[in-house]
């Protein structure tokens, strides 16, 4: 980088840059992880050389700790597939169910917030269908980070909610469905042709809470994809030709999911790890009443804690079904 040739090539310069970044990452955590690792040691010797017991709760802390983090990492290195490095486009559907699915898309949402949050992540909602109610019908999230979509197709599927409604007058106990998909971010370096032919461009005036967020001109662009029948939406920006250069990014992204997905049916059409994204067939449970219970159908991981899971505490749940996928590999 302190070659001025270095930057004679803006392109090649930033993804470079990138890359610099996920290393660096990788080895400040390790190094951090080793550091931990070292202290307890440390402090280990000087509690069995002074016959002190009190300092061994803190050193096991230290050494669940370093443990997780090396997992972790280990993970970060399974993750290395084509595109898990992408950043990525998260996108939630309410299922049948009218103002309940909506109400638990729109926590399914919030859920996926936090966790992008808690990890440092960089996320900008693209699209949003309010539900007529309460929630909504459905909503696009951009995200970008180290690995993002590595992690988050781990999300893929349907997310089934129980718990008494709070729209129900009688109170009575009701079950909610939500689809979850998300896609890759197509970088240039992979050619996905759009051509101009195959494109249907529509803009409309964008939707919002109300007040200052609504937009008074029509920036919201639609494009629909003719061959793949693909239909992507952008509304978050004041420009239309911000809006849709993103629905451009979105489209890209799908139709290079789509492709890779037709190969990997093509190589084993009873692949064990290709989720079927239909209701009924949910990949996790989140029941608040009459218990608390999150568990993955998947990994059979649980946890008693519904409200840490939905504020977005969903690394456990990420990580068993990446190693399980992983070694199935």
């Amino acid at each position: 980088m302190e070659n001025p040739a270095f930057w004679e090539k803006p392109q090649r310069a930033a993804e470079l840059q990138k890359e610099r970044a996920g290393m660096l990452e990788v080895v400040q955590r390790f190094q951090a992880a080793e550091k931990r690792l070292r202290e307890a040691d440390e402090l280990l010797e000087l509690s069995a050389a002074e016959g002190d017991a009190s300092v061994l709760e803190g050193i096991g802390a230290d050494l669940d700790g370093a443990a997780k983090d090396l997992r972790s990492m280990e993970l970060g290195r399974m993750l290395n597939g084509p595109t898990d490095s992408h950043n990525a486009f998260l996108s939630i559907n309410a299922g049948a169910g009218g103002t309940e699915s909506c109400d638990w898309a729109e926590m399914l949402l919030r859920m996926y917030l936090r966790f992008c949050e808690r990890r440092g992540w960089s996320t900008s909602v693209t699209d949003y269908l309010a539900g007529e109610g309460a929630g909504l019908k459905s909503a696009t999230v951009s995200i970008e980070g180290p690995m993002a979509f590595g992690y988050l197709r781990a999300e893929v599927g349907v997310h089934r909610l129980v718990r008494i409604s709070p729209f129900d007058a009688n109170k009575r106990r009701q079950t909610s469905f939500a689809s979850v998909f998300v896609y890759p971010e197509v970088d240039d370096s992979i050619e996905i042709v759009v051509r101009d032919e195959d494109l249907r461009v529509d803009t409309y005036r964008s939707s919002g809470a109300g007040g200052q967020k609504v937009n008074k001109t029509d920036s919201a662009v639609r494009l629909t994809h003719y061959p793949s029948g693909i239909v992507v939406a952008c509304q978050n920006e004041r420009s239309q030709h911000s809006n849709k250069a993103t629905a451009m990014k979105i489209l890209r992204a799908r139709l290079y999911e789509r492709e890779m997905q037709k190969r990997r049916e093509a190589q084993d059409a009873i692949n064990a790890q290709k989720m079927d994204i239909s209701f009924g067939s949910q990949i996790r449970s989140y029941v608040l009443h009459p218990y608390k219970m999150v568990k993955d159908h998947r990994t059979e991981v649980e946890s008693p804690q519904p409200e840490k899971i939905l504020d977005g505490d969903l690394d456990d749940f990420i990580e068993a079904y990446l190693l399980q996928a992983t070694a199935s590999a």
